[in-house]
C-alpha cells in the first residue's frame, strides 16, 4: 500500500470507526432509555413494584426518549471533547501521561545519545521533522508514537528498550513507529482514546449515583422505594457504561492489530533488515518484564505501543497487538521458535558507533559523497514513490548527510538558543550590504546571547552547501519546539525582521519561514476534502513559481509549465506574478486541504515541472520537498540515479 492510498484508507477507516461507535452510542441510548423507563415505572408504582408490559409502555414517551438521547449524547460528546482538549498538545501530552521525560538534546548519556541518533537518521531519511524523544523509566521493552500530525508527533521509548536492544534492533522499532506517523495511525489512535472516554463517562455517572445514595436509608418505607430505584438505576448505568467501554475496546483492539502487521512490514521495507525488528520482538519474548508497562495510563494508551503494553485477562479478544510469535514469523520466516536473547558481548559489539549493521553495504558506500551529485529527471519520481516508504538508500543518505554537517553546527542545532541563531543565519543574504542591513535590524530586537551566537556561527552557515540546509532545519526542529509561547512569538518576529530588512521576500526566505511556521504553530490544516479540479488558480500560481525557480528564460518557463500540464485536469499559463509571496501562501494553504488521492496528482505535476530540462537544481529540489511537507506529504531526500 503506497502512502496516498494508506492516507485515504486511514481516512475511510476513521469514518468506519465513527459509524461503529455511533452504533454503539445508539445501543447505549436504547438500553439507557429502557433502564430509565423501568426506574420511572417502579418509582410511580405506589402500590406495587412488579414490572408490567403495559406500565413499561406507558413510561416510554417521546419526551423520555428525547431527554435520554440528549443526555447520553451530551455525556459522550462532552466527555470526548474534554479528553480531546486534554490531548490538545498532541504527542507530548500522551508521553507525559505515561511518565515520559523528554530527552535533553545535549545529553551525555550514551544510551540516550544512541536513540536520538537513530531517530534523527530515520526522520531525515523519511523527510519528516525530527520528533522529540521521550524516555519512560520502565524495564519493559516498548515504544510508541503519538500525535495528530507529523508536526506534533513524539517518539517514546522505555529505558528497558534502550538498554536491551542493539542499534539495528532500535532502528527496527523506530522504523515501526515512523510507519504509524507516516500512515496516519496516530490521529486515529488519539481519536479512539477520546471517544472511548466519552462512553466510559456513562459508567462513571452511574457510579456517582451510587455514591450519592451511600448514606440514604433504603427500603424503610414500602410506599417510598425511590432510594432503591435510584440505586438500581445507578448500578444499571454502571453496567451499561462499562459494557459500552468493553465493546468499544474490542473495536479498538481489532483496528490496532491490523495496523501493527502493516507497521512491521513497513519497518522491514524501510531498513531492509528483517532481523532488526524481528530480534527486537524475540527479546521482548525472552525478557522477564516483556513489553508490559506499569504506568497508570498504560491501559488507556495500550493501542499506541510497539508491544502489548498491559497484561491480558481471560481472553485475547482485548489484545491490541497480534501474538508476538505471529509477528516474528511474518518478518523472519526462518525463526526457530525459541526466545533467545543476544549475549552481552554481542550486544556491546552491535552498539559500537561504527558498527551499524548495513553501514558497509554497497548501497551505503555508493551513497557516501553523492550529496552534491547531479539530480536527474528520475530523482523526483523516485522521491514521490518513496513517500511513506523510504528505503535503505534513503537511510544511508541520511547518515551521509549527518556526517557532512560540521560537528559544531550539529551541536548548535540541539540547543534552543543556538538553534535560533542557525535559522537567522540561514536567512542572511549573500550580498554584504543587505546582510549588514539585516544584522543592524536584528540587533535591535534579538536576545543578546542569540545575536552573539549568530555572529559567531553566521560565516560558517553562509559557506554551508545548499543540500544541507533543509536537513539542518529538520535537525533543529526539536530544539525550536521546546520554546515557550512567548519565545516562539519573539523568534517569529525576529525572522520577519530579517526577511523584510531589504523590503522584499525571496523564494528561499518564504520557503524557510513557511516550513518553520508549519511545524512550530498549532494551526490545523482543516479537513482534506477539496478536489484539485476546483483549485485551478492555486495550482496555477504554485507551478508558475516553481517553474520560475529553475530557469529565467520565458520559453523555458513555458516549457516547464507545459510539462506539468500533462498531469493536471486543467490548463496552465505563465501569466502569474511569481514574486507575489502572499498569493503563494494563500494558494498553498488551500492546496493543503486536497483529498489524499488528489495530492499525488499535484506532486506529479510539480515533478514534471522541475525535471523537464533533464536535471534538477538543488534550489528546485529544496522547494519541491518543502511544498510536499506543507501538503502533509513528507518526502525523502531526492537521490541521484547513480546513487
Amino acid at each position: 500500500m503506497d502512502f496516498f492510498t494508506a492516507q485515504e484508507h486511514a481516512r475511510r477507516k476513521t469514518w468506519h470507526l465513527v459509524v461503529l461507535l455511533v452504533l454503539a452510542v445508539l445501543a447505549l441510548i436504547v438500553v439507557t432509555t429502557l433502564v430509565v423507563a423501568i426506574a420511572l415505572h417502579l418509582m410511580n408504582g405506589a402500590e406495587q413494584t412488579r414490572l408490567s408490559a403495559q406500565g413499561m409502555w406507558s413510561a416510554l414517551s417521546f419526551e423520555l426518549v428525547a431527554s435520554v438521547s440528549i443526555g447520553v449524547l451530551a455525556v459522550v460528546v462532552i466527555g470526548g471533547l474534554f479528553k480531546q482538549h486534554q490531548l490538545g498538545r498532541g504527542g507530548r501530552t500522551v508521553a507525559e501521561a505515561l511518565g515520559g521525560r523528554e530527552i535533553n538534546l545535549a545529553t551525555y548519556d550514551s544510551d540516550e545519545r544512541l536513540i536520538l541518533n537513530v531517530v534523527e537518521e530515520m526522520a531525515i531519511a523519511s523527510g519528516t521533522p525530527v520528533p522529540p524523544v521521550y524516555v519512560v523509566e520502565e524495564e519493559g521493552i516498548n515504544a510508541f508514537a503519538a500525535g495528530y500530525r507529523t508536526t506534533d508527533a513524539v517518539i517514546g521509548i522505555t529505558r528497558g528498550a534502550i538498554r536491551n536492544l542493539t542499534r539495528e534492533e532500535l532502528q527496527g522499532v523506530v522504523a515501526h513507529e515512523f510507519s504509524h506517523i507516516l500512515y496516519g495511525d496516530m490521529k486515529l489512535n488519539i481519536r479512539l482514546v477520546s471517544i472511548l472516554h466519552g462512553i466510559l463517562l456513562i459508567g462513571l455517572l452511574g457510579g456517582t449515583l451510587l455514591r450519592s445514595m451511600r448514606f440514604r436509608r433504603v427500603g424503610g418505607n414500602k410506599r417510598n422505594n425511590s432510594a432503591a430505584v435510584i440505586l438500581g438505576l445507578g448500578a444499571a448505568l454502571m453496567v451499561v457504561g462499562y459494557a459500552g467501554t468493553f465493546f468499544g475496546n474490542l473495536i479498538k483492539s481489532a483496528v490496532s492489530r491490523q495496523r501493527e502487521y502493516l507497521a512491521d512490514a513497513s519497518a522491514v521495507q524501510f531498513t531492509r533488515n528483517p532481523q532488526g525488528i524481528g530480534n527486537a520482538l524475540v527479546k521482548i519474548g525472552s525478557h522477564a518484564q516483556g513489553s508490559y508497562l506499569k504506568a497508570p495510563h498504560a491501559a488507556e494508551f495500550s493501542h499506541l505501543f510497539f508491544g502489548q503494553g498491559i497484561k491480558l485477562g481471560f481472553t485475547r479478544m482485548m489484545a491490541t497487538h497480534p501474538p508476538i510469535k505471529d509477528r516474528i514469523q511474518r518478518v523472519m520466516p526462518e525463526w526457530n521458535g525459541r526466545f533467545e536473547a543476544s549475549l552481552p558481548q554481542q550486544q556491546a559489539e552491535n552498539d559500537m558507533p561504527n558498527s551499524e549493521g548495513h553501514e558497509d553495504s554497497p548501497e551505503a558506500r555508493l551513497t557516501r559523497g553523492t550529496l552534491a551529485a547531479l539530480l536527474t529527471a528520475g530523482s523526483a519520481q523516485t522521491a514521490i514513490n518513496a513517500i511513506g516508504q523510504p528505503s535503505q538508500r534513503h537511510l544511508a543518505q541520511a547518515r551521509a548527510t549527518l556526517d557532512a554537517l560540521p560537528a559544531r553546527i550539529k551541536t548548535a542545532a540541539h540547543e534552543p538558543y543556538t538553534a535560533r541563531a542557525l535559522m537567522y543565519a540561514l536567512l542572511l543574504s549573500d550580498d554584504q550590504s543587505v546582510r549588514e542591513q539585516q544584522l543592524m535590524s536584528l540587533q535591535q530586537i534579538a536576545l543578546p546571547d542569540v545575536y552573539q551566537a549568530l555572529i559567531d556561527i553566521g560565516p560558517e552557515i553562509l559557506r554551508l552547501d545548499i543540500e544541507l540546509r533543509l536537513p539542518l532545519v529538520e535537525l533543529a526542529l526539536p530544539a525550536l519546539k521546546s520554546l515557550s509561547v512567548s519565545q516562539a512569538q519573539h523568534f517569529r518576529l525576529c525572522m520577519e525582521r530579517l526577511i523584510n530588512a531589504d523590503g522584499q521576500v525571496s523564494l528561499f526566505e518564504w520557503t524557510l519561514y513557511q516550513l518553520l511556521l508549519n511545524h512550530l504553530s498549532e494551526k490545523n490544516s482543516g479537513q482534506s476534502h477539496l478536489k484539485l479540479s476546483d483549485l485551478q488558480r492555486e495550482g496555477q500560481h504554485l507551478l508558475s513559481v516553481l517553474a520560475a525557480a529553475g530557469q529565467d528564460n520565458p520559453d523555458e518557463i513555458s516549457a516547464a509549465l507545459k510539462a506539468a500540464e500533462s498531469e493536471l485536469p486543467f490548463a496552465l499559463s505563465a501569466n502569474d506574478d511569481v514574486n507575489d509571496m502572499q498569493a503563494l501562501s494563500l494558494a498553498v494553504e488551500r492546496l493543503r486541504r486536497l483529498k489524499p488521492l488528489d495530492k499525488p496528482v499535484l506532486l506529479q505535476a510539480m515533478a514534471r515541472c522541475i525535471e523537464h530540462s533533464g536535471y534538477i537544481r538543488p534550489a528546485e529540489a529544496e522547494l519541491f520537498r518543502v511544498i510536499a511537507d506543507i501538503l502533509d506529504c513528507p518526502m525523502p531526500p531526492l537521490l541521484p540515479d547513480n546513487a
